[in-house]
């Protein structure tokens, strides 16, 4: 038997809390868009978040002996997806790709800051991989957002680069 810390344990509880309202907003998301791209995304960042529920509930159970690691993202993907092509986004598809960027990179803090503060190594180390999961997921919906000219991010100009270098290259160098 595993006795977690208790601040592991209060951890989990709220993510498992979070991930129940999550995955259902996932779900419904994911059959009110059009897009095959972005419906593959939503779908997959639900299975992921759905294993990331079995994997808390193995690391609470105190009568489970297996080792527990957080599969690859691949596993969470659904076949039959990959010879879709890309279709016309639905009068909902942007704002709902917006949102879904958001609880991506939500998530990814989420588990990012809550590993610092676990107690257990395995239980830190899979919500790590929770997190980087969820920021590649973020990484996805990013280039759906770009592709689709629905995300504009501005750039600095060179000046503005070469001012700043010399004002930290001088801070730490003279």
């Amino acid at each position: 038997m595993h006795i977690l810390p208790a601040a592991d344990l209060g951890i989990m509880a709220e993510h498992l809390s979070a991930h129940k309202g999550i995955i259902h907003k996932l779900n419904v998301y994911q059959r009110m868009v059009q897009s095959p791209q972005l419906k593959k995304i939503i779908r997959q960042q639900a299975n992921a978040m759905q294993g990331h529920v079995h994997i808390m509930l193995a690391f609470i159970d105190p009568a489970y002996h297996e080792p527990i690691e957080v599969p690859p993202l691949y596993v969470f993907e659904e076949k039959g997806y990959e010879n879709w092509q890309n279709g016309e986004a639905g009068e909902n598809d942007q704002w709902i790709a917006l949102e879904v960027h958001s609880t991506a990179k939500q998530m990814a803090d989420d588990n990012f800051s809550s590993a610092l503060m676990m107690k257990d190594m395995a239980v830190r180390n899979a919500h790590v991989e929770m997190a980087l999961q969820q920021t590649e997921l973020l990484r996805r919906y990013d280039a759906f957002l770009e592709e689709m000219g629905w995300m504009y991010v501005p750039l600095s100009d060179i000046r503005s680069q070469q001012d700043t270098y010399r004002h930290f290259y001088q801070a730490f160098y003279s």
